[in-house]
């Protein structure tokens, strides 16, 4: 089990291999729980949906993870001190729409167009566990000369999300990643905003395809109309590649936006500039919830939200946010690797 950071994430012997499992065409569930169910890490199956593992810790906090594409589709950590308080954190929709989701897009060096490569499907390396309090699953994939590992934690107060990208091949490999999360607001879309970005630099922009989108990249960056003449403040986005720093301390998102939050591509290639922060934090103010979101080795902050496009996507009001490399591509050079991780943890009880 690969330890990225010396944030609480479980650690394994560095001296111990990590065997990948590759199981035999249509896997059974006794072949996933008998390797790797324990207390608090459940395998599961059901019909056409992709199996799943479900980690709860002592407290009732609890994940789902799809193995087979690495979505995690829910998040419920407990918020109260009463039996029943838990939350789901997380927007999802059916077709592994929404939630959290790694992306990683392989480009080509010469145009940053996405190359072509050979689609993969994650299976699972290992879980490690310290009591109940703090469990992991390790899910990998070979995508040409990548390879990927993908670590999923979780805690009573936080979960984790890491990825290793190791490049096997003999030439360099430019790659465009995020971990993007969708955050669910119960019917109110006046109440979400983020906290902590102030005079951070941004500039409007799609985010990254990928399969996990509810908004795609065209969508996110149309322009929305006006919400009407008492809808105070309101300005619209200004033009990708304008670049703006922000002046407020709280950026509500009750309008539709996309945004990529750090220093410019010019001002990232001069020996001193102003990084975006290592940490904002999401309210939810209908409910009187606040998650702070963690990056690490991620350049970028992506943020987005629907606006009045929200209601094409049901009753609930949902934003998309996370650590990237977007604007400028990670380089992967032959026998190196990359390392990228987002937390999100909570002070809710």
């Amino acid at each position: 089990m690969a330890s990225l950071v010396s944030f609480s994430l479980l650690k394994a012997s560095a001296s111990t291999p990590t065997t990948v499992i590759s199981p035999p065409p249509s896997p059974t569930l006794e072949t996933l729980d008998q390797r790797f169910g324990r207390k608090g890490i459940k395998f599961s199956e059901s019909g056409d949906i992709p199996t799943t593992v479900e980690l709860t810790v002592r407290n009732g906090s609890s994940l789902k993870l799809q193995i087979s594409n690495g979505h995690i589709s829910s998040y419920r950590p407990k918020v109260y001190w009463k039996d029943d308080g838990y939350e789901e954190v997380l927007h999802t929709l059916a077709g592994s729409r929404g939630g959290v989701g790694l992306v990683i897009n392989e480009l080509s060096q010469q145009t940053n167009s996405k190359a072509p490569s050979a689609s993969a499907e994650w299976t699972v390396k290992d879980v490690d566990s310290d009591s109940i309090d703090a469990l992991q699953v390790e899910l990998g994939c070979m995508r040409g000369s990548l390879d990927i590992s993908y670590v999923v934690s979780l805690y009573p107060l936080s979960m984790a999300t890491a990825v290793i990208v190791k490049n096997n091949g003999r030439k360099a490999v430019n790659i465009s990643s995020a971990i993007l999360s969708h955050f669910n607001f119960k019917k109110n879309r006046s109440g979400s905003g983020v906290q902590g970005l102030r005079g951070c630099s941004y500039c409007t922009n799609p985010p990254p395809s990928s399969p996990f989108e509810i908004l795609s990249p065209s969508e996110s960056i149309k322009s929305e109309d006006s919400p009407g003449f008492f809808s105070f403040g309101w300005e619209p986005e200004t033009k990708p590649g304008v670049w703006t720093v922000q002046d407020v301390p709280i950026t509500v998102l009750k309008n539709k936006l996309s945004r990529v939050y750090s220093a410019s591509p010019a001002e990232r290639s001069k020996d001193f500039h102003r990084s975006a922060p290592s940490k904002y934090e999401v309210i939810d103010q209908g409910r009187g919830l606040f998650y702070r979101v963690i990056r690490m080795g991620f350049e970028e902050i992506y943020l987005s939200s629907p606006g009045l496009y929200s209601d094409k996507y049901g009753e609930d009001y949902f934003i998309c946010t996370g650590p990237a490399s977007i604007l400028v591509p990670v380089t992967v050079n032959p026998g190196e690797e990359w390392r990228g991780a987002q937390v999100i943890e909570h002070d809710n009880l």
